[in-house]
């Protein structure tokens, strides 16, 4: 009698048994088809799948060597009844209290195809397709005789597959992807063209609506415009309204709103005046009094101020970055205060922002001019960017990244081209040189109202000063006037002075000192002339540089009276009035050589020198030590000269200029 569990006994009576019955259908796994490789022929007698023992089989499966086991083991397969498994590697096979009886696994110590027993070990192998292993589940089938006597199936060695035959699957699966990624192009395409309808009639609506309120507050406005111009006799008066936020300022382009004033109010003395303004410190009264005293200009007919609150908006301190845009999206903001407060008949933007000029115009209905100092961007800014120069509008940080460069360079086109068409829109345009009129053509493109109207420059009074009066002071005294905002570069001045006392020691030269004198506009103006005393300081010539702020105009005069040279030092300057009244007052101007001054100011009278030009620190230097070198019949005929070139620029020849371009405003 076997014992249960044990294999069947070799030999014929094994041969001559009754074939095994089918096993029972089970939830167990499927075993994979037998699949033909070429190249590999069946032991005899070998019918079924790979890894599977068959009654009357002579040899081990498909796919499976017979070696020699270590240490004298026999052939897997082969025992002492030719069926029984046996201990390979000295390994016996050992029952699994949980898994049944015992199954195969590889010994990663031993040869290749040497299989070893684990113990409990549910795991066979066997060979899917022709390059992967699958870990299958063991199935105890019955044992021929009718004895259902449980034999593990032997682990077999997966059969690789040539590098020549080609993987069915990879074709379907890129053709499958391929159809995924369209149908979802085709779905993408269909979704927005299912919104565009919708969309279409969404925008149209928003359109139609935005319109629609536009035009309501354009009636309103229009109402308030006529209560406005509308004076206590019932008559109609004609509102020209100056927008200029810093009218209390003492630059140049102040000077050219208290001019143009002027020049209106004697042509034009019915008129109402407006002058929008953020000074809110002080009173309309005190504005008159300051305008007065700096540039001798006295109104005959009374101003009315509009305070606005919202200046701030328009402060460079405010955007530490995109500040050209910052600064113009503010200006609309701030006209729109303005404009909520008076409706003029006339607009004139006399301070340079551009972006005022629509709302006026469309909105309130508006006659719109405007006197262009100096162009928001330029394309000498564009210049600057793309070859990568460091300025004070420009960082180092930027011109050192060219990825940056890139970025701030498509920032400055788009607002170009945003410039030009809100600057488009004026129906005057004045400009204050040649300089400035090449660029506001190339941005605006209104060259058919555009005009040159140089700006006022008290020329008159300057030249009461005699050219021969003995001077006070000792020495040679150097001047600058201009307001201190960083576009005028009072640093360059500085440092070209210390370089001119470097040289003074090597050569033998009158004492020098250095004056700066300008208007403050707020606090930042403030800062940065603390930045000049402290640079001043670093390069220890503090004794022999002053600062003169907001002083009056008989101060301004006598400082000018008593110079021997001017200094200007303003990159791409739009025109220069300090140059002018420099020249006027009978200094030797050395300006910076580009804008305004080389182009219309410091050029030849009558094929004479009237002044000199310079770039750099060494240049300013030198041509300085050149001028003080000269004799004082040189110096004298040079200062001639210059006096006699600077009449074109006088307040009667701005008045008639002026007043001739905003004609077709008035009519």
């Amino acid at each position: 009698m076997r014992t249960q569990g044990a294999p069947a006994a070799g030999g014929e009576g094994a041969a001559r048994r009754a074939p095994a019955p089918a096993p029972a259908p089970g939830p167990g796994p499927r075993l994979a088809p037998e699949r033909r490789i070429p190249g590999v022929t069946a032991a005899p007698g070998v019918t079924s799948a790979p890894g599977k023992s068959t009654r009357g089989a002579q040899g081990p499966p498909i796919g499976l060597n017979r070696p020699r086991a270590r240490g004298g083991g026999l052939p897997v397969g082969e025992g002492a009844e030719g069926g029984a498994p046996v201990s390979i590697a000295g390994h016996a096979p050992q029952p699994n209290s949980r898994s049944g009886p015992a199954h195969w696994r590889r010994d990663p110590c031993a040869p290749r195809r040497t299989l070893v027993s684990s113990p409990g070990d549910p795991i066979g192998w066997k060979a899917v397709g022709s390059y992967c292993q699958q870990p299958i589940g063991t199935q105890d089938g019955p044992r021929g005789g009718g004895e259902n006597t449980p034999r593990p199936p032997l682990p077999q060695e997966p059969i690789e597959k040539s590098n020549s035959e080609a993987l069915p699957e990879v074709g379907g699966r890129g053709k499958m992807a391929a159809a995924k990624g369209g149908w979802c192009l085709c779905e993408l395409l269909r979704f927005f063209y299912s919104l565009f309808l919708p969309g279409l009639t969404v925008c149209g609506t928003l359109c139609v609506c935005l319109f629609v309120i536009l035009w309501g507050i354009r009636l309103l406005l229009q109402k308030k415009k006529e209560s406005v111009s509308t004076s206590k006799n019932g008559k109609k008066q004609t509102v020209v309204a100056f927008f200029h936020p810093y009218c209390n300022a003492g630059g140049g382009g102040e000077r050219v709103l208290w001019c143009a004033l002027r020049a209106l109010q004697k042509k034009y003395p019915e008129a109402v005046y407006v002058v929008y303004t953020g000074d809110v410190d002080v009173s309309g009264q005190q504005i008159l009094e300051g305008a007065f005293q700096r540039f001798n200009i006295k109104l005959t007919h009374p101003v009315k101020f509009v305070f606005l609150r919202k200046r701030y908006l328009v402060e460079d301190s405010l955007y530490p970055h995109f500040t050209l845009l910052g600064q113009s999206l503010g200006s609309i903001f701030l006209g729109w205060e303005a404009l909520m407060q008076c409706v003029p008949d006339v607009y004139i933007d006399s301070m340079g922002y551009a972006f005022t000029l629509p709302l006026f115009k469309y909105l309130g209905g508006c006659h719109v001019g405007s006197y262009v100092h100096y162009p928001t961007i330029s394309t000498d800014m564009l210049s600057v960017v793309k070859n990568q120069n460091v300025g004070f509008n420009n960082a180092a940080f930027i011109t050192r990244n060219p990825f940056l460069s890139k970025l701030k360079l498509i920032y400055y086109y788009l607002f170009a081209f945003i410039y030009g068409l809100v600057g488009s829109c004026s129906d005057v345009v004045m400009v204050n040189s040649s300089w400035t009129l090449n660029h506001i053509l190339s941005l605006w493109k209104v060259g058919n109202c555009t005009n040159i109207v140089y700006p006022p420059c008290d020329v008159q009074t300057f030249l009461d000063i005699p050219l021969r009066e003995k001077k006070t002071t000792p020495g040679h005294l150097l001047v600058s006037v201009g307001q201190f905002r960083p576009e005028k570069n009072h640093p360059l001045q500085i440092k070209a002075f210390a370089k001119l006392l470097n040289k003074k020691v090597a050569e033998p030269l009158p004492s020098l000192k250095l004056v700066l004198i300008g208007g403050c506009r707020n606090q930042d103006d403030e800062l940065r002339v603390n930045q000049l005393r402290r640079l001043s300081e670093d390069l220890g010539i503090q004794e022999d540089v002053e600062f003169k702020i907001n002083i009056p105009f008989d101060e301004l005069k006598h400082y000018l009276s008593e110079a021997t040279i001017g200094l200007h030092t303003m990159w791409n300057e739009h025109f220069g009035i300090g140059v002018v009244e420099c020249m006027a007052a009978g200094t030797i101007i050395l300006a910076h050589n580009s804008g305004g001054p080389k182009l219309d100011i410091v050029v030849p009278h009558q094929r004479e020198i009237t002044g000199f030009l310079a770039e750099s620190e060494e240049d300013y230097a030198e041509t300085m030590v050149h001028i003080l070198s000269m004799s004082e019949e040189k110096r004298l005929q040079i200062r001639s000269n210059a006096r006699a070139s600077v009449s074109r620029f006088s307040d009667q020849e701005f008045e008639l200029a002026f007043l001739s371009s905003v004609e077709n405003l008035l009519k």
